[in-house]
């Protein structure tokens, strides 16, 4: 999702709902996901301050609202990523590498999604769309691991090692000559692959 240049105040939405989430992503992508108010989101979408309450309850279901997207366009890059190989540690590391191109590509949208805080009690829509990780990728880590705990623990390990390489490449965590968005998904698809090797390995 490409955040647009929003337009000047007053001006007149046929998609108000539209003009909100793409303001409140453009503040995410300069302030951070709890670094604005709705009323900001409003002035940079150009509208009154009354008029999110059409769509949106409040912040979060803004937020929630944008995070869902997040969650859509993973599973359109993961599919896209475990498509393109046929053996599942192969599957694995090209998941591993999309996690950390969307945290990199999508920076705004991977701040929602994990890193504002939304109760997914309240956005139960949240924790549905998140489960798909699970759905599309046990399947993978099933065929290397052979049962269904063991694939569970696999696909966490792979999940976390590429979290984790995605935010220490988006807090300039690595060191000058490792600090590239090409480094960063080699390291994720290397760290798939050792980890699909040691539970083929038990």
């Amino acid at each position: 999702m490409t955040v647009k240049r929003s337009r000047p105040t007053g001006t007149h939405h046929g998609d108000l709902r539209n003009a909100l989430e793409q303001a409140a992503l453009a503040l995410v992508a300069e302030k951070g996901a709890h670094g604005f108010t709705l009323a900001e989101a409003c002035r940079r979408a150009g509208v009154s301050v009354a008029a999110p309450y059409k769509h949106f309850a409040d912040r979060d279901a803004l937020l929630a609202s944008l995070a869902l997207k997040g969650y859509e366009e993973q599973r359109r890059r993961y599919r896209g990523a475990l498509a393109a190989y046929t053996d599942p540690a192969d599957q694995l590391a090209a998941f591993a590498a999309a996690y950390v191109r969307f945290a990199i590509e999508e920076r705004a949208l991977f701040d929602i999604t994990f890193l504002a805080g939304l109760d997914k009690t309240r956005h139960s829509e949240l924790a549905e769309a998140g489960s798909f990780l699970h759905d599309d990728l046990t399947p993978v880590t099933g065929r290397i691991t052979g049962d269904a705990e063991s694939a569970l623990d696999l696909l966490v390990h792979v999940a976390a090692a590429a979290h984790g390489l995605a935010l220490f490449h988006q807090q300039d965590m690595l060191p000058a000559d490792r600090s590239s968005p090409a480094w960063a998904e080699e390291q994720a698809a290397l760290a798939a692959h050792a980890l699909a090797a040691h539970y083929t390995a038990r």
